[in-house]
């Protein structure tokens, strides 16, 4: 294997179900692999990617198709330079895609008003940014559109900069509904805590089954696969919510910190009102089955938490 400079994996699918051919597929366009035919695809020889199509093939066989994941060598002396080439430019379609996309949403064009403050443009770009850190990961041979992209991202994002930093910063997400998964727990909790008392005192709030449930129109989703706020890095949701915001609230940050360690449970901040905290919500999430139910009670067990350290701070709680 170490004189091989790619992966492939060969495979034939059963003709039915289409939704399993179709699944093949996305796990291979999730794997950045490249097509040589309809059943070749290729990747470069790195040993995390060998476990993509490894994993892919026991997808294939398990869903009574024939798989094989082997390391080659191309004989013709172009084919590496040639591949290299394809992967770049696969690449850069999906960067140019990007570019053209978040710089429409910014540049003024004729008989076109640009209205930054509903909220729409923040979610886009934040969804644009995590589209670009998944392509990033798929970039194996450093394709030059990534520069492009990464410009006009940042372009766009200080055109939103300058427009929300003489605006109510609480504008953009004034009259949304947020949706998250039932069952709320700390984070989601919080979360909701946060949208309405820092964002939006008329929140409405939906709990939905799954995230495969479709999205209604002038929804924000939270803390759940695929949210436009969720986990990011080593941060919880509430912490996303905060930092993306723009919120500046030191008592806040001592909230969101105590979150982060019942959460995370990585005793990033080792809070000592954690695990008193955690032993009343576990209380709150027992005695009370329904998300609005727990909704009220933990609103005002985070305003009362909340209060508690603006007086150690000498800050106001109601602003």
């Amino acid at each position: 294997m170490s004189g091989s400079g790619w992966y492939l994996l060969i495979h034939q699918l059963p003709q039915k179900p289409l939704y399993f051919r179709a699944r093949i597929r996305e796990l291979l366009d999730k794997a950045g692999a490249l097509a040589l035919k309809n059943s070749v695809y290729v990747l470069p020889a790195r040993d995390h990617l060998r476990a993509r199509f490894e994993a892919i093939a026991q997808d294939v066989t398990a869903g009574g198709g024939e798989a094989f994941v082997c390391a080659a060598d191309f004989l013709d002396e172009g084919a590496d330079e040639r591949l290299t080439a394809a992967f770049r430019k696969q690449r850069d379609e999906s960067y140019d895609e990007l570019a053209a996309r978040v710089g429409a949403w910014t540049r003024p064009r004729p008989g076109r008003t640009l209205e930054l403050r509903d909220g729409r443009l923040r979610l886009g770009l934040a969804q644009a940014r995590k589209r670009l850190e998944t392509f990033v990961a798929l970039d194996y041979f450093g394709a030059p559109g990534r520069k492009r992209a990464e410009a006009a991202l940042a372009e766009s994002e200080a055109r939103l900069r300058e427009r929300e930093h003489t605006a109510d910063p609480r504008q953009p997400w004034l009259g949304r509904t947020w949706v998250t998964r039932r069952g709320v727990q700390v984070d989601r909790i919080a979360s909701a805590w946060f949208i309405r008392r820092f964002l939006d005192p008329s929140a409405r709030f939906r709990f939905v089954a799954s995230a495969d449930e479709p999205r209604r129109p002038g929804e924000v989703r939270f803390d759940m696969a695929g949210g436009d706020f969720t986990h990011e890095e080593d941060r919880c949701t509430l912490e996303a919510l905060v930092k993306r915001t723009g919120v500046r609230d030191a008592a806040l940050n001592r909230v969101a910190q105590i979150v982060h360690d019942i959460d995370l449970k990585d005793g990033k901040f080792g809070r000592p009102e954690a695990p008193g905290l955690e032993q009343v919500l576990r209380g709150l999430t027992a005695a009370h089955g329904e998300d609005e139910a727990r909704l009220a009670r933990g609103f005002a067990l985070f305003d009362d938490l909340y209060a508690s350290f603006c007086r150690q701070l000498g800050k106001d709680p109601k602003g």
